[in-house]
């Protein structure tokens, strides 16, 4: 009797996680934050703001699933190195508030770019507040264990789409408070790569400022989730 009732507890995990799961569409539009969450979701964080330089105030936020999901996730270079995990999908959503004040009509739904709560490490759940900076969305993101980093990435809204302006990769000991600090400025293509201790005032610490070239600026299309761009040689974002 035992062994049936563990066979029959593994069959329905795995069904959970077989699932044929989709995710949903957002609406087009609504008239508050919660018409516009879908069944089965939960807000994890949001925030208003303007977003698309018009003086009112836009909604931008994080969703998750209720249940877990067998999720195929990318890593590397968002293309070759595709792992399927176990997690709850989580989903970033931005509305931008309507010229007439009646409700809100949808911005941009990303359902690959929000680390899950999982992907921290031993830290935990990595996603950290949002925040809205001179009309831009700013996702940060905090992990790890005895080596600890912190992502923050600026996205600027511009002709129908989301472009990544900056961003910022530091790389550190919890112990030794020895750390790398990198900030990203795509619009300028300058690079400051900060090396030193954490506990230390700025001035003790080595500043240097780098050409970094490229060609045209990531979109939420074209920059899937955090770790996978390989800027150079073992350096990811």
């Amino acid at each position: 009797m035992r062994i049936k009732l563990v066979l029959f507890f593994l069959a329905c995990q795995t069904a959970v996680y077989a699932q044929n799961f989709k995710y949903p569409t957002l609406p087009n539009q609504g008239k508050s934050l919660s018409a516009l969450v879908p069944a089965n979701w939960k807000i994890l964080d949001s925030i208003s703001g303007d977003l698309n330089h018009d003086q009112l105030n836009d909604l931008a936020f994080v969703m998750e699933y209720h249940k877990e999901v067998r999720e195929s996730r990318a890593y590397g270079d968002n293309t070759t190195e595709i792992i399927t995990e176990i997690q709850k999908p989580r989903i970033l959503a931005v509305y931008f508030k309507r010229a007439n004040g009646e409700g809100y009509q949808i911005g941009v739904q990303n359902n690959n770019f929000i680390l899950r709560s999982a992907e921290g490490g031993i830290m935990g759940d990595p996603l950290r507040p949002l925040k809205i900076d001179s009309n831009k969305l700013v996702l940060s993101f905090e992990g790890g264990g005895d080596w600890r980093w912190k992502l923050n990435y600026t996205f600027r809204y511009q002709d129908k789409n989301w472009f990544l302006e900056k961003a910022g990769n530091e790389y550190y000991n919890e112990s030794s408070g020895e750390m790398t600090h990198k900030k990203y400025d795509f619009i300028l293509r300058k690079r400051l790569v900060t090396t030193g201790k954490t506990h230390n005032r700025d001035a003790a610490n080595e500043t240097v400022s780098e050409d970094f070239p490229f060609k045209t600026l990531r979109t939420f299309q074209s920059f899937k989730k955090p770790w996978t761009w390989e800027i150079g040689p073992d350096e990811f974002l």
